[in-house]
């Protein structure tokens, strides 16, 4: 049940917010929450595999044993000393790994490490059929926080009702935020929970709109333009300076709108319901390095790859060849986990390079300075360039993303650097294309964001009010007018929406 979808504007989300409010209204805090649980169990059931003809129950089941195995090893973690059991909490943990991590090896990778041993080896083994549940990896990244946190001692112990609601809620159980228990748990516990106050529903409901208009009219408007090109690439057609940069652009922007879209959607439902997520997109195309990019863009999964990977594995701590290193298995792991291809992995293992560059000309412009200083900040002009440069990284990088194969990214990328020529001229678009990505990038590049424009309201957590001026230009206020202007905008939106397309992270 997609957020830009009529089952889901009005009818889902208005009786998950009505029964909330009721019992709420009648002092059952509680059972308003367990109301929200269950409306995700109906809102993750809701799924129909497209391999499927039919609806099953069993994916569903799947995503019930997996809280209920985390949710007891948990407990079972912190129920024992650590000091005295420091052996068995490290079975129970080692038993939570394999669990989570097996499951999703096997939903998600078997196809993928079957058919590379076919590859590798000239073998002809037999690839079974395995469809991946919805949201696999994102509840697994959560709940294999929360047992190695167990371990460390940095969780609390939690009620099943608070445990399930932090997996299972529904804004952002298909595509993120991926939110840690320190973040959610807590605010379950508040007196606050229970109650649909007006400002929250005016905030939530304003983002919620904001994003349902960049999925309707801008990412799935721009996202026509890429399946042409690129699957030109595919059956091996020869592309023109002018396509490739058309099809590479489009899917850059896209993939933005479609990514910020959901997390603004996920943000505004949460906040209807009083609860805030994370911040997990903010501006990247506005970052002036790679290091920058991905502390804006996806900020949770950074953030988990950060402290679940890169750290445990040494960090920074072991010198610059070994940062360098760890860096580039972590953004491996990250390529992976976002697609069981090579393309994938690439795509990671080319963003490890790029900050692995990144990081040295850090070094050697503070090798150049005074010593124990640290650089002086780039000029305006350096500033700018390093936009240019990050932006042309990042655009590159998406070929891999895209392509469903090396022969057709390199394709891709032939034509971008001029291997037939510099024709502008493209067959798969024309100059209301070419003005349409213009615009975009005038956009990314100098409005603010959501978080931005409702600043003094506190949309997300981790967003730090007044960090930036870009939120002056367009400042959201509850009155008259912005409720006039939202009205009009969901209406075009809306009435949009004869086609569904899924957002382009639920596949991951």
């Amino acid at each position: 049940m997609l957020f830009n979808s009529y089952e889901f504007i009005f009818l889902f989300l208005p009786l998950c917010l009505a029964g909330y409010a009721l019992l709420g209204y009648l002092g059952r805090h509680r059972a308003a929450l367990a109301w929200v649980v269950v409306c995700s169990l109906v809102y993750y059931a809701w799924w129909k595999p497209p391999e499927l003809d039919h609806w099953t129950p069993r994916f569903l089941l799947i995503m019930v044993a997996s809280v209920a195995v985390n949710y007891l090893l948990g407990t079972a973690i912190l129920s024992r000393d650590p000091a005295d059991h420091r052996a068995i909490r490290a079975v129970l943990l080692g038993l939570g790994i394999l669990f989570n991590f097996g499951l999703l090896a096997y939903f998600k990778y078997t196809g993928f490490f079957l058919s590379s041993i076919n590859s590798l080896f000239d073998a002809s083994i037999a690839i079974p059929t395995v469809i991946l549940p919805l949201a696999f990896s994102f509840h697994t990244f959560q709940q294999h926080a929360y047992l190695v946190d167990a371990w460390h001692g940095r969780a609390g112990r939690y009620s099943p009702l608070d445990y399930s609601l932090f997996v299972l809620f529904f804004p952002q159980l298909l595509a993120g935020p991926i939110v840690h228990h320190r973040e959610m748990l807590p605010q379950l516990s508040s007196h606050r929970v229970g109650h649909v106050r007006a400002r929250h529903v005016a905030v939530g409901l304003s983002m919620f709109v904001i994003g349902l208009f960049k999925k309707v009219m801008v990412a799935d408007r721009v996202g026509a333009l890429v399946a042409p090109v690129f699957g030109a690439a595919a059956a091996g057609r020869s592309l023109t300076f002018g396509d490739a940069w058309l099809g590479a652009l489009a899917f850059t922007f896209q993939l933005y709108f479609d990514f910020s879209a959901y997390s603004d959607m996920a943000i505004g439902v949460a906040r209807m319901l009083g609860l805030r997520l994370p911040m997990n997109f903010n501006s990247p195309y506005q970052a002036a390095s790679v290091i920058d990019f991905w502390r804006r863009w996806h900020m949770t999964l950074s953030r988990w790859l950060r402290d679940y990977v890169y750290i445990p594995m040494g960090g920074n701590r072991r010198g610059a060849t070994r940062r360098w290193i760890n860096l580039m298995a972590t953004m491996l792991i990250g390529g992976l986990w976002h697609g069981a291809g090579w393309t994938f992995v690439f795509w990671g293992g080319l963003h490890g390079f790029y900050l692995g560059v990144n990081h040295a000309w850090r070094r050697l412009r503070r090798r150049g300075g005074p010593p124990g200083e640290m650089p002086p900040a780039p000029s305006r002009l350096g500033q700018c360039a390093g936009v240019l440069v990050t932006f042309f990284a990042v655009t590159v990088a998406w070929v891999f993303f895209r392509a469903p194969d090396f022969a057709s990214a390199w394709r891709m990328l032939g034509a971008m650097f001029g291997r037939h020529g510099f024709t502008l001229q493209s067959r798969f678009g024309d100059r209301d294309e070419a003005i349409l990505l213009s615009v975009l990038l005038l956009a990314v590049w100098r409005l603010p964001n959501t978080q931005q424009m409702l600043d003094r309201f506190r949309p997300a957590l981790g967003y730090r009010r007044g960090s930036t001026k870009r939120g002056e230009l367009i400042q959201w206020r509850p009155n008259l007018w912005w409720a006039a202007g939202l009205s009009i905008v969901a209406v075009v939106a809306i009435t949009h929406l004869s086609y569904v397309r899924e957002f382009i992270y639920y596949q991951f």
